[in-house]
């Protein structure tokens, strides 16, 4: 390392630890900050220096719990630079870079508008993507721009590079069609899937001559088994597949994995399709890595959860569990595996901060209505509860099951008050509000603080 970066490298630490220190959380991105303020060619050099290169994992739902499963799987032979809190834009990446001392493999999440800047700057060995859904369209824009940036960065890549995409995502799949090295995954069991799109399903059309797709089975929101009738255009061939599947409500799910190394059987200790998903993509991604089918089990079989994504806090007699939502698909997902077991009580939060999308207009297209039908009562909280509260109105709950109550604590405690002894409170809190639950939860002693480096 040479002497400005060694500097450079140590400012940036210093600063992260006196925000560290000052209890501010700042740990995850300050050091970042300024390190891209003082040299914004350090990230390049940071990354160079890992023996094991650079893997980045994109997606819009699930990179977080997909990184950290990746992490679960790779971390035991493999000393990670992880940006495990979460902070995936350049400076959560540096930050992430500056901290991991003798790291030999950079693991990185990253946001989807950045993907174009990390690969080029890095140059990583391995690139996961999993998905492309509609999400904070005033940030992002519409989900072909999003697209086209990212095969703009895909084909920025060089030639080594190892892509794995979700061959059940007609746009993420195309991107693998040039490519020489190509992981492809996707889900292949069409018990827990269906026949037929829902209505706020994004890629619905042919990627090549836009006449609709057929589906032979549907899994998540437009993820699946695809062909065009028109020009054939299709779901290429599984390299890595999730078969033989079982959902096991609110507690865990089951799949046997195979892959061209052989096959194996994982018990996974999270719920829903969304998260056989993300432990296959985690799968693929570490076999691209050299893994081995013995640490891909066992590293999915110890996982639990990343922060705020299927957590289960304790709270006296009563548990706390918290279920990220942020747009149409990943909202209908975690509904979808509540109807499994649906809760007396159910507190729902929606931010419109600019890490949420400042337009909420999504929450008419969350299919809440299947579940409303059944749950006892539901708490509306948050920035823009009167509007969440008049979309559940809309959707068929009764007056009288609904309380709106902006703040987040109170409305915590009112759903703690609600629920029994023994029994669990649901709570499905955008982004922003997420980390504010987190908050309350982490002055009450229950839970650390995110930036304190906390392991699903």
């Amino acid at each position: 390392m040479g002497v400005r970066l060694e500097l450079e490298t140590l400012a940036a630490r210093g600063v992260g630890a006196l925000s560290r220190a000052a209890g501010r959380g700042g740990g995850t991105t300050l050091p970042g900050k300024l390190l891209w303020k003082l040299d914004p060619g350090a990230i390049d050099a940071l990354a160079a220096r890992l023996p094991l290169g650079v893997a980045l994992v994109s997606a819009t739902n699930g990179k977080t719990t997909t990184t950290a499963m990746a992490a679960r799987i790779l971390g035991g032979e493999r000393r990670l630079a992880w940006n495990q809190a979460g902070a995936n834009l350049l400076s959560g990446i540096a930050s992430a870079l500056v901290s991991a001392r003798k790291a030999e493999l950079g693991l990185l999440e990253v946001d989807e508008g950045a993907l174009f800047e990390a690969a080029a700057r890095m140059r990583p060995r391995v690139v996961a993507l999993s998905n492309l859904f509609r999400d904070q369209l005033d940030r992002y824009g519409e989900l072909e721009l999003v697209a086209e940036r990212w095969r703009k960065a895909v084909d920025g890549l060089p030639d080594s590079t190892t892509l794995v995409v979700n061959a059940d995502d007609p746009i993420v799949s195309s991107l693998a069609d040039e490519r020489t090295h190509a992981l492809r995954f996707g889900l292949d069991d069409p018990r827990h899937a269906r026949t037929e799109l829902q209505h706020a399903a994004d890629s619905k059309y042919c990627i090549r001559c836009g006449t609709p797709y057929e589906y032979a089975a549907v899994y998540v929101g437009h993820l699946g088994d695809y062909r065009c009738p028109a020009c054939e255009h299709a779901r290429p061939p599984l390299d890595v597949a999730a078969r033989s599947i079982e959902l096991r409500g609110l507690v865990a799910s089951r799949f046997r994995l195979e892959t061209p190394a052989g096959a194996v059987d994982i018990e996974l200790a999270l719920p829903g399709l969304y998260n056989v998903y993300n432990a296959t993509a985690a799968a693929a991604l570490a076999i691209a890595l050299g893994a081995s089918l013995t640490d891909v089990r066992a590293g999915l079989e110890a996982f639990n959860a990343a922060f705020g994504r299927f957590e289960r806090i304790p709270t006296g007699e009563k548990t706390v569990v918290v279920l990220l939502i942020k747009n149409p698909a990943g909202a209908n997902e975690v509904l979808r595996t509540l109807e499994t077991g649906v809760p007396p009580v159910l507190v729902l939060a929606l931010n419109d901060a600019i890490a949420d999308g400042q337009d909420v207009s999504w929450i008419w297209d969350v299919d809440f209505e299947p579940l409303l039908e059944h749950v006892g009562r539901v708490v509306a909280s948050g920035d823009r509860a009167a509007e969440l509260g008049l979309r559940l109105l809309y959707g068929g709950l009764p007056r009288d099951r609904l309380e709106v109550e902006p703040s987040l604590e109170r409305a915590l405690d009112r759903g703690l008050e609600l629920v029994d002894a023994g029994t669990e409170l649901v709570v499905l809190p955008t982004y922003t509000a997420m980390l504010a639950l987190r908050e309350i939860l982490s002055a009450r002693g229950l839970v650390r603080p995110y930036w304190e480096g906390e392991r699903p």
